[in-house]
């Protein structure tokens, strides 16, 4: 356990310097969150009439959701172009734990977007977004939300493995864009038809978006709705999301990273 802590500290410093050696790349992850805050905020949210609740208060917990997602892209993308550029090969012939490099680069990962999410928080507030349930629901809904950056960081770490190419990994990186629209974050699912509104609710993104609008004391109606069951019972869903992701895809990963590129 030392072994793993240690190295694994030593692969998070190097991917914290080379971000820090990556200044326009660390200002577009920092700003493109808030820039989609604030055109989703004031274009779409000036033609959007939400009963009983306020679009934009609604919007940042699914913002903030969606930018946990993210973390299938930032992953994807990190593990690919060390892999393809000799790193990872590199790091296979030192004497170190064979889980300390995707873990030091899905810690880093996480450590950068905790920091990324204060800006978006605070810009939510300016726009009159609010925690209703206090400190404690403001904590939890952070933690919901670092677990399941977490664990999308580990699946991405394994496609990046997995891909032919870095430009291969880039452009599945942007399509899964795509995901955080099939889903309650910027809209509710129940005028969704029917077979679209189950995809929706089965996409993890929906439960933790509704798990994060519910610790923050968001009224909702998806449960009286009739919604699935992870978005009828949010932080039990977005919990059993994270998990059954990290379950799944920490082993595998480390395993394919232990074993190289065939």
């Amino acid at each position: 356990m030392s072994t793993l802590l240690s190295d694994g500290g030593a692969v998070l410093t190097r991917q914290l310097q080379k971000a820090r050696h990556a200044p326009a790349l660390l200002i577009l992850t920092q700003t493109m969150p808030v820039t989609m805050l604030l055109f989703f905020g004031y274009v779409f949210g000036s033609a959007l009439a939400m009963p009983g609740q306020e679009y934009r208060q609604f919007l940042v917990p699914g913002m903030l959701a969606a930018t946990a997602a993210n973390g299938l892209m930032t992953g994807m993308f990190t593990a690919s172009q060390d892999a393809h550029r000799g790193v990872t090969d590199r790091f296979r012939t030192l004497p170190m734990s064979r889980t300390a490099v995707p873990l030091g680069q899905t810690a880093a990962d996480l450590l950068t977007t905790a920091a990324s999410m204060v800006p978006l928080m605070l810009v939510g507030l300016a726009m009159g977004w609010r925690v209703e349930n206090g400190p404690a629901g403001a904590l939890g809904a952070l933690g919901v939300l670092l677990l399941f950056r977490f664990a999308t960081a580990w699946v991405g770490t394994y496609l990046g493995l997995l891909s032919k190419s870095e430009e291969a990994a880039g452009q599945l990186g942007s399509a899964t864009f795509v995901l955080p629209m099939l889903s309650a974050a910027y809209l509710p699912t129940a005028g969704l038809p029917g077979w679209l509104r189950t995809v929706a609710e089965w996409n993890p993104i929906s439960a933790v978006a509704t798990a994060v609008r519910t610790l923050c004391g968001i009224a909702g109606d998806e449960a009286a709705a009739g919604a699935a069951w992870p978005v009828a019972h949010p932080v039990a869903g977005a919990l059993l999301w994270s998990s059954a992701l990290l379950l799944l895809f920490v082993p595998a990963a480390t395993r394919l990273y232990a074993r190289g590129r065939d």
